[in-house]
């Protein structure tokens, strides 16, 4: 997909997979890493070329907060690019290379354990190597909770501004299909799997999924994974076992996630691996499925895409089997906003983080985006404050606490090997769970 630029309100597509940089460009990153006194308005001119992944919601929401930025600097020309998750490692390693975008995303910018020290994430090493403009004491960053500026620290230093909060692992429904096939919300593995065979029976498909985008495919593996490793310490101590060993991917927990999320896929709608992710809020508004494993920060398109055709709501996917690991919802802090050392327009590219940051544009953005706010005494959308029960306790999802082994085969990515499960690909769950510990352990 090529990269789309904006000059308007215009809304694209964005995705959430996590994905790395290219390490090569680390040594092309500037050598400065502080930044510069905040501007105060006056004499910001300029071309400020902003990067991001792109979704739906985000997009329609980053561009509107680019027109309202240049009304108030009217001599700074804002110019989005949006680009597919697949798309923007190559996107974002080249455009830094070319020193061509100021603001961009930053992925993974996460301190990782002792244990996977060697395998940091290509944005910590731009960060280290002073790609990254340091952030650390800006006046914005302080309207910003403190805990999730912790979460992203590195060597105790700032170098983004974290856009939001995003729930990975929950399920939207359509209540009315629900109520007439007598279905309750399911707390437990084994109540979805009566909804599952419930609606069956009644001919409705159970779950849309855009297999053919790849990731959402993977919603479905961390909704499974948040159920059978329910804390925080659950995923840790199971990443460590892995990295020493002690555990394999071929059999107890991360053997069951698999088997789980084949089950899923089993009762997803004919043909779903060739549905693309743009096109499941149309299919589920119009009754083609009665649930879709999504993150909260499509509630907008969602929204949008059903309007009063019925009411929906949104549930953590009970991958265990016991109801009190399956209360609360697994995510991540949102698209993270970095500045590029090499930026050509610092001194517009820190008015814009300024702007974003201010209490009443971030407000505005995070009701557009569908994001959780990063900002306290942010008041939340409707939508959020109607899964408010599931997120009183922030518990982090698999992809930000597993740290990939860079030695590793592309079937230990995950690790839990989703992508490899028909009709992704061709593989059983044990295959897929062969595969996966074949090329982990031929990391070691």
């Amino acid at each position: 997909m090529a990269t789309k630029k904006l000059r308007s309100t215009r809304t694209i597509g964005r995705t959430i997979a996590a994905a790395g940089l290219a390490v090569a460009m680390i040594s092309l990153a500037s050598c400065s890493g502080n930044a510069a006194e905040q501007p105060t308005g006056d004499g910001i001119s300029g071309e400020l070329q902003i990067l991001v992944s792109s979704a739906a919601a985000s997009d329609a929401a980053f561009a509107a907060v680019n027109d309202a930025f240049m009304k108030k600097y009217p001599n700074v020309d804002v110019v989005l690019s949006s680009v597919s998750n697949d798309n923007y490692p190559a996107t974002k390693s080249s455009r830094l290379t070319a020193g061509n975008v100021d603001v961009f995303v930053v992925k993974n910018l996460t301190e990782a354990p002792d244990y996977a020290a060697d395998s940091v994430s290509d944005d910590v090493l731009l960060a280290r190597s002073g790609g990254l403009l340091d952030l650390t004491g800006e006046s914005f960053l302080s309207n910003y909770t403190p805990s999730v500026l912790d979460a992203q620290a590195i060597d105790g230093k700032q170098y983004a501004v974290p856009t939001g909060l995003s729930y990975s692992t929950g399920v939207y429904y359509n209540k009315q299909m629900f109520a007439d096939a007598g279905l309750d919300v399911p707390t437990t593995w084994s109540e979805l799997e009566n909804v599952m065979t419930t609606l069956k029976s009644e001919g409705i498909a159970p779950f849309g999924i855009g297999g053919k985008d790849g990731w959402p495919g993977g919603l479905v593996m961390l909704g499974v994974a948040g159920g059978e490793l329910p804390t925080t310490a659950d995923k840790q101590d199971l990443a460590a076992a892995l990295w020493d060993q002690s555990a394999t991917l071929d059999s107890g927990v991360p053997l069951t996630i698999l088997q789980k999320t084949q089950e899923v896929f089993d009762n997803a709608q004919p043909n779903f691996a060739g549905a693309g992710y743009d096109e499941i809020p149309a299919g589920f508004a119009a009754g083609d499925f009665a649930m879709t494993p999504d993150g909260t920060w499509n509630s907008p398109t969602i929204a949008a895409a059903v309007g009063d055709a019925f009411e929906f709501g949104y549930f953590p996917l009970p991958g265990g089997d016991d109801a009190a690991d399956n209360a609360s919802l697994n995510g991540k802090i949102e698209l993270q906003l970095g500045v590029a050392a090499s930026s050509k327009n610092q001194a517009a590219a820190l008015a814009w983080l300024d702007f974003f940051s201010d209490p009443a544009t971030y407000t505005q953005f995070v009701a557009d985006s569908g994001f959780s706010p990063a900002q306290q005494g942010i008041e939340g959308t409707d939508f959020l404050n109607s899964i408010a029960q599931y997120t009183e306790e922030f518990q982090p999802a698999w992809e930000q606490v597993w740290i990939a082994n860079n030695d590793a085969g592309q079937d230990a990515v995950y690790p839990f090997n989703y992508p490899a499960l028909a009709p992704l690909g061709t593989s059983t769950p044990q295959e897929a769970a062969d595969a996966a510990q074949s090329a982990w352990a031929a990391a070691f």
